[in-house]
């Protein structure tokens, strides 16, 4: 492209240019998001702008992507306008969050204590984005005055392969061992103040409390909210923000941050696989990490008892092919005695709801996971057709559109009832 104006000099604490705009063409947008009119793209250093980054989750085609670089600046294009910086375009996180993040964490008084937190349960891009920052920060623990460095999630310190071999663990600590007053903290893919359990008083007492998160669903529960529903992964804002502080992006935090992108975009199937994806992925890859084997890890390994548990769950799956308006249900369980007879932990079935979710005939994918006797953890895909995030909301859940979860008491058959009717009523 042509007639971008070049960027200036960094703005200060944030290590980025400041905006500028420059019109695009609707046409030159190859991912089809602009379909009619300009977008007045954003361009910082070297003025860079790629090709819009594709739908957004609100499937309305009004919102899309345009990078910076590796930075993703959302864009709102009403049909046959022009989208311009200001009110209908904003960076998200807005710059003010950022520099109000880089600044509290500068201005730490000396000797402080920082707490990292996840959500309960925490999956890949929880641990990953966490465990990274947690490494970054430890690189430069000396310059920001930190003297205390914890990482930790509520409920029992349990950690499944291959999570259990991220760098960085030894920073993991029992929630209740952890600082119960430190002088900040930071909280990862959380995406609402609930789902941190016991952890939650002390974000809303510490003197410093940021979430960094990619939940649509996120109310901003923190005093500083670096929150981009756009963002594939935690981790691409988890990296924003060690970059911002200068911290040295190294194989270990790489390859934690490459674990949380890699789960959260199912080994970079997902629609949410962006051309910033991509860019990043490959900054990490740079660094050194053994893809092949961090992959082999995440997605091609798995103990022979839990290769037949996901046999005997399979077998009983079941397709509704009239739910969800026609567009299909396909759903299956788990039950203790399953994990007891084939000893397997309750971790050992997350991944099953991606042999689910390739069912032909069904958009919607669900499977319900043991917890407690009568309590379950229900985890809800979508190929498209249904914003499942609604479902899961409304019965004390979260999540994205595509992808989301709730917790619940009762039986597998009621669960699936409220699920049903919830469908119904969506569509």
């Amino acid at each position: 492209m042509t007639g971008l104006a070049p960027g200036t000099s960094p703005g200060a604490g944030t290590g980025l240019s400041p905006v500028e705009v420059a019109e695009v063409p609707a046409g030159a947008m190859k991912s089809g998001v602009v379909k009619s009119g300009t977008v007045k793209a954003v361009t910082g250093d070297g003025g860079r702008v790629g090709p819009g980054d594709g739908p957004s989750d609100t499937g309305d085609g009004a919102l899309g992507m345009v990078r910076v670089g590796v930075e993703a600046v959302s864009v709102e294009v009403a049909p046959g306008g022009t989208a311009a910086a200001g009110a209908p375009t904003r960076e998200r996180p807005a710059r003010e969050e950022w520099d109000a993040a880089v600044r509290a964490l500068r201005s730490l008084p000396t000797g402080a204590s920082v707490l990292l937190a996840c959500h309960v349960n925490p999956d890949g891009d929880a641990l990953g984005s966490m465990l990274g920052v947690g490494l970054g920060l430890r690189h430069i623990a000396g310059e920001l005055g930190i003297s205390r460095l914890e990482a930790t999630f509520p409920g029992p310190l349990e950690l499944p392969p291959p999570f259990d071999r991220l760098p960085g663990v030894e920073l993991l600590v029992p929630a209740g061992a952890a600082d119960p007053a430190p002088d900040a903290m930071i909280v990862f893919d959380v995406a609402s103040i609930e789902r941190l359990g016991e952890l939650a008083e002390r974000l809303r007492t510490t003197p410093v409390g940021i979430v960094v998160d990619h939940h649509a669903s996120n109310p901003g529960f923190g005093g500083i909210n670096l929150v981009d529903p756009g963002a594939a992964a935690t981790s691409m804002l988890a990296e924003g923000l060690l970059r911002r502080l200068a911290a040295p992006l190294d194989a270990q935090v790489a390859e934690c941050l490459y674990v949380a992108l890699a789960t959260d975009t199912g080994s970079f199937k997902f629609a949410s696989t962006t051309p910033a994806v991509h860019e990043f992925a490959a900054r990490l890859i740079a660094t050194g990490i053994a893809v092949g084997d961090v992959s082999r890890r995440l997605f091609d390994t798995r103990p022979l008892g839990a290769v037949r548990l996901f046999g005997v769950a399979q077998a009983r799956t079941v397709l509704e092919q009239d739910c969800a308006d026609g567009l299909g249900l396909a759903w299956t369980y788990v039950t203790l005695d399953d994990l007891a007879e084939h000893g397997q932990p309750p971790a050992a079935v997350e991944a099953l709801i991606d042999a689910v979710r390739c069912v032909e005939e069904a958009d919607v994918a669900c499977v319900v996971k043991p917890v407690r006797p009568d309590e379950w953890l229900v985890s809800l895909r979508s190929k498209g057709g249904v914003d499942v995030s609604r479902v899961a909301v409304d019965l004390g859940g979260g999540g994205h559109r595509f992808a989301a979860g709730f917790g619940a008491r009762g039986s597998v058959a009621g669960i699936i009832a409220s699920i049903r009717d919830r469908l119904r009523a969506s569509g």
